[in-house]
């Protein structure tokens, strides 16, 4: 099985392109255009990685961050914010709030391919998506 990767924002190009790009990776891509839709994917899929912007509608990619954190199904869910917030407060914030990896728009879709697969090497997913553990070493 692929890793799981959920993309979330509400800026359609934006999910076309990551998409598009972690699709060519072999990553399998679900979708979410706003905070609660995010929650209800991650809580229910259970993806390996969450892609979130933090400008949604309805409920911010902060407050999805810290729910998902708190939440024991997908306290290790590991999340990479893309977002056109470029302050380093803003980045300080969502480092804060749990995020692996802050990247800002305008981004290269290759340095978020590397992000991801790194990210998940270090949550010991490997590329077809199983977990490694003691057991596979």
């Amino acid at each position: 099985m692929r890793p799981r990767i959920l993309v979330v924002d509400d800026e359609p190009d934006i999910v076309e392109l990551v998409s598009f790009n972690l699709k060519a990776e072999g990553y399998e891509v679900i979708t979410a255009d706003n905070g609660f839709k995010a929650l209800d994917q991650a809580r229910l899929l259970l993806p390996d990685l969450i892609v979130l912007d933090l400008m949604l509608p309805e409920l911010d990619g902060l407050s999805v961050c810290e729910i998902l954190h708190r939440v024991p199904a997908t306290a290790r869910i590991p999340v990479i914010m893309l977002t056109a917030w470029t302050s380093e407060l803003s980045r300080l914030i969502g480092l804060d709030t749990g995020a692996e990896a802050y990247m800002t728009k305008p981004f290269s879709p290759r340095e978020l391919i590397s992000r991801v697969n790194k990210t998940l090497q270090s949550h010991g997913t490997n590329l077809n998506g199983a977990k490694d553990s003691p057991e596979n070493n």
